[in-house]
């Protein structure tokens, strides 16, 4: 019997290099978002990517285009408080939503931009797909169960990545997903497939790159 959210197997050497192709044209910073009025134009498919401070996103969407420093982490969490939007060729936009479960945000900044979220995840029809990045060392936290109801409520399907895999020992990694499983089967948008990836080491980059290159 298959586990509910298996893991995503490596891709079949064609889907691979649909999305090796994908990623090898050029990635560059679009703009930073603070309003809806900002968004750029809706002309192509975008998929966006979502997480608590530190848990890696930064260096998930480097290593995804393979430029260095494309997306920059800020040392204080939860200082980025803009949609940052980067083109991926001319067909993609990958949009960096700002990290959430910050403590030292003034209330009246969080309050700011969580309205803009949720406008913006209910109102662009061009995003095909939201990736929650979730630690593998210390599986979905509370701040993550917010994020992912919000998706719900905005009926956005959203994809867990499992960021740092190299960083849990594969014996303690069990644990840690039977409870992202348990997390992802309250959440009626959760999407039935879990990549797991490091950054550092490369894994699972490639699966990712496929996926993103197949939805349409």
């Amino acid at each position: 019997m298959q586990l509910p959210f298996p893991l995503a197997e490596g891709p079949e050497a064609v889907a691979a290099e649909t999305g090796r192709k994908l990623f090898a044209g050029q990635s560059e910073f679009l703009k930073g978002v603070v309003a809806m009025s900002g968004l750029p134009p809706a002309d192509r498919i975008e998929v966006c990517f979502a997480g608590r401070s530190n848990v890696g996103k930064s260096s998930l969407i480097n290593a995804l285009t393979g430029t260095k420093g494309l997306a920059r982490a800020s040392n204080t969490p939860g200082r980025t408080q803009e949609i940052n939007f980067f083109t991926q060729g001319p067909e993609l936009y990958l949009v960096d939503l700002p990290g959430y479960g910050y403590a030292n945000a003034p209330l009246a900044v969080v309050e700011k931009w969580q309205r803009l979220l949720k406008q913006y995840l209910s109102g662009r029809q061009t995003l095909r797909r939201a990736f929650v990045l979730i630690d593998t060392r210390h599986g979905v936290k509370k701040v993550d169960e917010e994020i992912m109801k919000l998706l719900d409520s905005a009926a956005v399907t959203f994809q867990v990545v499992m960021t740092k895999a190299d960083k849990v020992k594969e014996k303690d990694r069990a644990k840690i997903l039977d409870q992202v499983r348990d997390a992802l089967s309250k959440h009626p948008a959760a999407y039935p497939e879990i990549v797991l990836t490091s950054s550092e080491k490369g894994d699972g980059i490639a699966t990712l790159r496929s996926i993103i290159a197949h939805l349409d």
